[in-house]
């Protein structure tokens, strides 16, 4: 049996006994829209919960329009020049519209990747496209403290003094705040490293209800409802893709009902009733942009927890062809190792402030507490893997062959798109 997984750029073929009892975890086959560009215009003509974008143009002398960074496959080629073109035709001038890719605490995107982010030569020759940097101090504005759990809330300038905010992105499972785009395109997309250090400390991440798929009751998602008010509201353009990166859905409004909308929307197809749990699991790191680096690899390793049987075998595939990430996270991993993951999680939970990116090394705790964790990936050195925390795996089907000798089955799981796909455990009966 060959499965294509999800893999770097080119994919990766599996190829698995014929003996096994295989069973392949995806979406059902989603919706394809015929016509993207068009139905990306009727959603900025037909909203949710607002004008059309044209109306709400009309006056206004400025927009800031959020996109998510590279590591995000959201089809920016297909909505950003609608949008301007629309901004420019209700009479704002080019040199009031700002793209401003929603970096959180990642790296800026420039060059040749900023082009391919942003995917038409037009919009950057048309209006200003520039990063968010986090760590710079005056590039903020200081809004205070969320009233429930005290959050700094600081944002980029260029956001809150626009006359229209515009977040942009694809919803999909998020491993944290339940699910990604809306809300969370500004916080932590925008917000400053105060902000993003607050809300991805250890009281958050700890929290059971800071997991994929859970909105009530998240306290990230719950705080970036509170730092939205605080902006005073703001647009959003919401996308869902399929696996072949195919636009699903569109929709355009008001952010918070027009992402509710889109969460609804992808809810049915993202998670997967399972009715068994499994002693072996293969899933990725869902290709490229997404399994770039190891830091974000820890999302494929988080989104099939449900149904693994405590003690069993996780296997992902990662290219990690930019490394391991950030080198703070390199060294909240280098603590993971050194400490152990109840020594590691100690420390952290005293800090009110996390350090930059060790929240990922915490949720990598998570798979790791549920069984044995393996990776196969050509992008890290042999130090690399030391630092990661869990077993490698140089040949994916020997790996595969080995946990499932020490299961003493013949059956496994695979989920070829990794963190895109959240199976979820439902006994049958």
């Amino acid at each position: 049996m060959r499965i294509d997984l999800s893999y770097g750029k080119e994919g990766l073929d599996l190829e698995l006994a014929d003996d096994l009892d295989v069973h392949v975890i995806r979406k059902p086959a989603m919706p394809m829209l015929a016509d993207p560009e068009g139905a990306t215009r009727d959603a900025l003509a037909h909203p949710v919960g607002t004008a059309p974008l044209a109306e709400l143009a009309k006056g206004k002398s400025t927009a800031c329009i959020l996109i998510c960074d590279i590591t995000r496959p959201v089809p920016n080629h297909l909505f950003l020049r609608p949008m301007i073109e629309t901004l420019l035709g209700a009479g704002m001038a080019a040199s009031g519209i700002t793209v401003l890719v929603a970096t959180g605490l990642h790296r800026p995107n420039e060059g040749d990747e900023l082009a391919e982010l942003v995917g038409d030569p037009w919009v950057l020759a048309t209006v200003t496209v520039a990063n968010h940097f986090a760590r710079d101090d005056d590039a903020h504005v200081d809004l205070g403290n969320t009233p429930t759990r005290h959050t700094p809330v600081k944002l980029d300038r260029r956001l809150v003094e626009a006359d229209l905010k515009i977040a942009t992105g694809l919803v999909e499972p998020h491993f944290m705040a339940g699910y990604s785009g809306g809300r969370k395109v500004i916080a932590p997309g925008v917000a400053h490293k105060d902000t993003i250090t607050t809300f991805h400390s250890a009281r958050f991440m700890s929290d059971p209800a800071a997991d994929n798929g859970v909105l009530k009751g998240n306290p990230l998602h719950e705080e970036q409802l509170e730092i939205v008010k605080m902006l005073g509201g703001a647009l959003a353009l919401n996308t869902i893709i399929d696996e072949q990166r195919h636009l699903s859905f569109v929709n355009f409004g008001e952010i918070v009902e027009s992402h509710l909308q889109a969460v609804d929307e992808v809810r049915g197809f993202a998670e997967v009733p399972v009715p068994t749990r499994f002693k072996t699991v293969v899933t990725t790191a869902a290709g490229y942009p997404l399994d770039k680096t190891y830091y974000q690899t820890v999302k494929g390793m988080v989104g099939p927890i449900d149904i693994l049987e405590p003690g069993g075998d996780l296997i992902i595939a990662s290219a990690c062809s930019e490394g391991m990430g950030s080198e703070e996270f390199v060294e909240a991993q280098r603590r993971l190792v050194a400490t152990g993951p109840d020594g590691f999680l100690a420390a952290i939970s005293k800090k009110h402030f996390a350090d930059i990116d060790e929240w990922q090394t915490q949720m990598q705790l998570k798979p790791m507490r549920r069984g044995r964790v393996h990776l196969y990936t050509d992008g890290l050195s042999d130090a690399d893997r030391d630092l990661t925390g869990v077993e490698s795996a140089p040949n994916l089907r020997h790996v595969i062959e080995a946990c499932l000798a020490a299961s003493g089955e013949r059956r496994l799981a695979v989920i070829p798109e990794g963190p895109y796909v959240i199976p979820v455990y439902r006994p049958s009966g």
